[in-house]
């Protein structure tokens, strides 16, 4: 059994303020189709611009890191039918990970369930957003985890301030993140893998993923 852990992407939505968002659209319409290829005969071709950072998206090194690997060097063992551990983080605003044994995360997806993707669609969404500290992402990164998950606005805390700790410790140990699932309270702390895998782009440090959990 296969649960989605994606935000749909729709013309228009955003992501995160200041960024562009998407356009949908056909460059091929099925009325334009049956012009060329006769009544009836329909196909419909889409045209999509996109920035790297919409919807559930996945970063790896070369989104912080200037001589950081980009999508094409991505360590798809890190990523694809990984085993997966949930951890409820529902009520932290900033989440330290004080209580998780971390030797039980090693070679490990770690998804740190918030519930702040209830928001999304919604202004709140955007504001008070749950995140990691500093300390949480030390600890990932000294318990070999694959890689991190949050359905949240983002890993790191946003308000206030530039510095991106969580960003710089997590991918500068190569561990990707994949920020924005959604879904999270429809599986179990253990016993699923997980997959969030994103095109392979050069020059690119974030992009779009379809996740979803395998039980």
């Amino acid at each position: 059994m296969h649960i989605d852990l994606s935000h749909v992407i729709v013309d228009g939505m955003v992501t995160y303020p200041g960024l562009p968002v998407p356009i949908v659209a056909d460059h091929l319409s099925r009325e334009a189709a049956e012009e060329i290829y006769g009544p009836g005969i329909t196909f419909q071709i889409g045209v999509v611009t996109i920035c790297t950072n919409t919807g559930t998206y996945l970063d790896v090194p070369f989104h912080r890191f200037a001589d950081g690997h980009d999508l094409t060097a991505l360590d798809l063992a890190r990523v694809a039918g990984v085993d997966a551990v949930r951890i409820d983080c529902r009520g932290q605003r900033i989440i330290d990970l004080t209580d998780v044994d971390a030797s039980s995360l090693t070679g490990r997806a770690v998804l740190i369930w918030t519930d702040h993707s209830t928001h999304w669609g919604t202004p709140n969404y955007f504001e008070s957003h749950p995140a990691l500290s500093a300390t949480a992402a030390e600890k990932l990164v000294a318990a070999g985890v694959a890689c991190v998950g949050i359905d949240s606005l983002n890993i790191d805390a946003t308000e206030g301030t530039g510095e991106r700790p969580v960003h710089t410790t997590l991918l500068g140990d190569q561990i990707p993140i994949i920020e924005h699932l959604t879904n999270l309270a429809t599986v179990t702390d253990e016993g699923f893998t997980f997959t969030a895998v994103p095109p392979k782009i050069e020059g690119a440090g974030t992009f779009t993923v379809r996740a979803f959990a395998t039980f």
